[in-house]
């Protein structure tokens, strides 16, 4: 008989910034996480990225070039304006290859240095400190944001929570009217939000991403990077011994303990760390970086600046904890240069490299052939012609003058002559039907062959673009 070991169910104790108590009903969605204010050298960085983002998502939609908006995303003319460019949905190939670049550049962030992205420049956590400042703001620091919950309403309560609330509305109110401002001008939709004359599918888009914005930043906060984010799932995958996280340094830190600042703590036993619980109260996940890598950990580095200032306050040196890697915490040294790494940053160049070449390469007008269903007709003069239906766009900013033709087709004439002279305004789009017709010499020919046509430039000769489609006769 195989002997039975006993077994005794054990509560954890909570976290020790989950102050909130556990019959409040938001709790399950953020509200039992009060992050501490601080200060100190990677806010400040995360300050500057953040205020940079902020200031290009919310300026880049108010600037006009050339009479338009800068850049925006028209969706009833199907086309992409970026500056001095205009980019059509066959160039949407483009938009893929972008997409595979930035997926390569955060594979390569993440083997150097951990989640980064998520701490410095994730929309989630960017507008996450902004609803957490507003919090600030309206009820105060971390203490009296407790101490205000556990009370009874009162009217200051009621009031202070209602301002938070109506500055959360605010910013995702003018987040959801920025971010429709790529896809339809901002000017008009502005005048009729403010008007109150916006409706139908503007407003529902409106109120759809004001929502979605308000209740991601301001209930759900760290939920959506620990359960909803695929990135927290598969980014262990990513690191290796040399990947810089934010770590603390157990051999120096271990054991912890209060002490007076003017003491010998290591003739008393002690570690480095005071267990203070100020690396767990700035943590905007609610996690204490000291139990190791967790996934909730998104690599925002405030329990580094909140744990320097403690260093500074005792006169022990910073770094208990830092960004650093598995191997500098065993004693060896970091290796920046290894191959992992050095092979993601060659993919990544050439990815990059390629695409601007494909960018400066891609043509400026386009020419799409559609032929006719019907096999091929004889015309008045005896000769076989088959039908096409061609689609020209100049996707240029300027109307240009152009020439369109056949090349390499001995014996095929374009509707009665050789070439067809065009003129398309800006961003113009033609549907034009052609019909091509075999000179009787040649219609022993029978059976299919292939044609092309080429539109070329008359005003910029490097306007040139060929399309290719088949020419039917039968046999006599």
């Amino acid at each position: 008989m195989s002997e039975r070991i006993p077994v005794q169910l054990v509560d954890p104790p909570p976290p020790p910034s989950r102050s909130q108590p556990a019959s409040t009903p938001w709790a399950a969605f953020g509200g039992g996480i009060y992050p501490r204010s601080f200060s100190g050298l990677f806010r400040n960085l995360r300050l500057g990225g953040a205020g940079a983002l902020f200031l290009l998502f919310f300026g880049t939609a108010w600037l006009d070039w050339d009479g338009r908006q800068a850049v925006l995303w028209d969706l009833v003319d199907s086309r992409f304006y970026i500056f001095g460019a205009t980019f059509w949905p066959q160039d949407f190939i483009l938009l893929s290859a972008l997409l595979i670049i930035c997926a390569f550049g955060l594979f390569f962030i993440t083997v150097f240095a951990g989640r980064v992205w998520c701490g410095y420049s994730c929309p989630q956590s960017v507008w996450t400190w902004v609803f957490l400042w507003c919090e600030k703001l309206t009820e105060g620091e971390r203490n009296q944001r407790i101490k205000r919950d556990a009370a009874p309403w009162s009217t200051g309560k009621l009031l202070r929570r209602s301002s938070k609330h109506l500055l959360w509305l605010l910013v995702s109110l003018l987040t959801a009217l920025t971010f429709l401002g790529y896809f339809t001008p901002i000017r008009p939709l502005a005048q009729e939000l403010f008007s109150l004359q916006l409706e139908g599918a503007a407003l529902f888009w409106l109120l759809f991403f004001s929502a979605a914005t308000y209740i991601n930043a301001g209930w759900l906060r760290e939920q959506v990077c620990i359960h909803m984010c695929p990135y927290a799932r598969f980014q262990s995958v990513m690191f290796d011994k040399d990947s810089l996280l934010v770590s603390y340094d157990a051999a120096r830190g271990e054991g912890r303990g209060p002490r007076r600042k003017d003491a010998d703590h290591r003739a008393q036993g002690l570690g480095d760390c005071l267990d203070c619980q100020l690396c767990v109260q700035v943590c905007p996940t609610g996690i204490d970086i000291r139990d190791g890598l967790q996934l909730a950990c998104i690599g925002c580095a405030a329990c580094i600046d909140a744990c320097d200032s403690i260093m500074d306050k005792m006169g022990y040196a910073r770094g208990l904890v830092r960004y650093s890697s598995e191997h500098e915490l065993e004693g060896g040294q970091t290796r920046l240069l290894r191959p992992r790494l050095l092979g993601y940053a060659a993919v990544l160049l050439s990815m990059l490299l390629a695409f601007g070449w494909a960018l400066q390469a891609r043509p400026l007008a386009a020419l799409d052939v559609t032929r006719d269903r019907g096999l091929y007709r004889e015309n008045g003069q005896g000769e076989i012609e088959n039908s096409y239906r061609l689609r020209l766009i100049n996707k240029t900013q300027s109307a240009q003058r152009y020439e369109l033709g056949l090349v390499d087709a001995a014996g095929l004439r374009l509707q009665g002559q050789q070439r067809l002279r065009l003129r398309l305004q800006a961003g113009e789009i033609l549907d034009l039907p052609v019909s091509v017709a075999l000179t009787a010499e040649q219609e022993s020919q029978a059976g299919a062959r292939p044609i092309h046509f080429q539109l070329s430039g008359i005003d910029d000769s490097q306007l040139r673009v060929r399309a290719h489609s088949t020419f039917v006769a039968p046999r006599r």
